[in-house]
């Protein structure tokens, strides 16, 4: 049997940022290669865990066990993809106006400036994610790639994992030979150390996943600190998906087949699972029948925690309690508390529009069809969207080039555009883009996910010397 978790106070954390700021400097100030070997040491550890770790993260979680051997190889690639980045040394982006002294009126100084790490970070990891948003996941890789020490939350879905995954890393930076407090991880089942932790000044920067009301509970602590900080915080997406006509009629079967599919994939606890999805009337009939079809086959999943489940529930309820939206479909029907049934709902675009709740994320597999006259009205459901993680557009070949009006609209509402696909998995690499506007994300100009994930815990220093 393990030992009984431990549970850390605000006073505690506080001991644990400030041995962050003492680590600061040393790992900031480290080699590249030295970086870099910290974080291959790091995915090393976690795969000699084999399959204690994988038991452990299927007997918190109730993931399935190939879908929890993916994550962990995304979470060792990531780990390494962020080593490379390290070694190469090229995200300080040097800049140097060179002096002139014979410039009128006045000489001009010698100016250079690199990017430069923020200071220590706190994390906050998902749920749903028990290994790549968590711990070890992306928020840590990047800021100790760079050079931030990490402290960062056990989550309260999974906390024997994380306790694993941190004593992994632990065992890294130990042979790597950097100060303890290059990573340090706290346990709580309430939010009192985590509040005083995103407080606490040696905290330079925050990284968040999950809900809205807690990101913004975080971002407002943070920002009302006597030093505000950056914080970042991925939280509510609904992710539209706007199908043409033709593409609707061209194959409803397989597009239903592969929207159902996303929808319900990871029993919809997915961040970037498809809940909206637009058709125009005159070609909706076909697709929405094969919705329907495919909706009823889908069995219950059992969700991450039985309070999830329990609020999914909750919000399904409320859906069916709005004016004028039709239940279109359910899915077999859940024995278990902890089980979810999935559910298709529909409406037409003025009680779409008409009604802001429609817009609030259901965590779980549903989602919601909104019928429009034509695609001209497409443009209109987008310019009353909140911002999103994705949107997403079915088109068939050589029909983009009339939607360009539509693909500027959603290039100011979401970060990520995806053709002829689907939203949920998200490529990890030096283009990805894993972000977006409120309430999408806290700030629209950064990503949780790639190499420019770095760019949350930076900031430019200048030198100048006189010409």
């Amino acid at each position: 049997m393990s030992a009984p978790l431990p549970h850390h106070s605000p006073a505690d954390v506080a001991t644990l940022a400030e041995a962050a700021a003492q680590a600061f400097p040393v790992l900031a100030q480290s080699s590249p290669a030295k970086r870099a070997q910290l974080l291959r040491a790091i995915a090393d550890q976690i795969e000699a865990l084999g399959d204690t770790l994988i038991d452990c993260v299927c007997a918190e979680s109730a993931l399935p066990r190939a879908r929890v051997q993916g994550e962990r190889g995304r979470t060792t690639a990531q780990l390494r993809m962020f080593a490379t980045l390290a070694e190469a040394d090229l995200w300080r982006e040097p800049r140097t106006d060179d002096a002139d002294p014979n410039r009128q009126p006045a000489p001009r100084p010698r100016i250079h400036s690199e990017r430069r790490p923020i200071g220590p970070v706190a994390v906050f990891g998902a749920s749903n994610f028990p290994l790549a948003f968590s711990v070890a996941g992306g928020d840590s890789a990047s800021a100790l790639a760079i050079g931030c020490p990490v402290v960062a939350k056990a989550h309260p879905a999974h906390p024997e994992t994380c306790r694993l995954i941190s004593g992994a890393i632990d065992r890294a930076v130990a042979a790597c030979a950097l100060p303890p407090a290059v990573f340090q991880v706290f346990f709580e089942s309430g939010f009192d150390a985590g509040q005083a932790l995103v407080q606490h000044p040696a905290i330079k920067a925050a990284a968040f996943t999950g809900s809205r009301r807690g990101g913004m509970a975080l971002w407002r602590l943070a920002q009302n600190r006597r030093d505000p900080i950056p914080f970042f915080a991925e939280m509510s997406s609904v992710n539209p998906v706007f199908i043409t006509p033709a593409c609707a009629k061209a194959d409803p079967e397989g597009l239903a087949t592969g929207l159902v599919g996303s929808m319900t994939l990871g029993v919809g606890q997915f961040c970037t699972q498809p809940g909206l999805l637009f058709v125009t009337r005159d070609s909706a009939p076909a697709l929405v029948s094969a919705l329907i079809q495919r909706v009823q086959q889908v069995p219950p999943g059992t969700m991450l925690t039985a309070a999830m489940a329990a609020h999914y529930r909750d919000l399904v309820e409320a859906r069916r309690a709005e004016a004028n939206v039709q239940v279109l479909a359910e899915g077999a029907v859940a024995s278990d508390p902890r089980q979810a049934q999935a559910m298709l709902f529909g409406c037409d675009l003025s009680t779409f529009l008409s009604n802001d709740r429609l817009q609030d994320e259901v965590f779980g597999p549903s989602s919601l069809v909104i019928e429009v006259d034509t695609v001209q009205d497409f443009e209109t459901a987008v310019a009353n969207l909140d911002g999103q993680l994705t949107a997403t557009l079915w088109h068939q070949p050589g029909e983009r080039d009339a939607f360009t009006s539509l693909l500027w609209q959603l290039e100011q509402k979401v970060g990520r555009i995806v053709f002829n696909g689907y939203p949920t998995g998200v490529e990890v690499g030096s283009a990805t883009v894993h972000g977006g506007p409120f309430p999408a994300c806290s700030d629209a100009r950064f990503t949780s996910v790639g190499t420019r994930a770095i760019d949350r815990f930076l900031r430019v220093v200048a030198w100048q010397e006189p010409a």
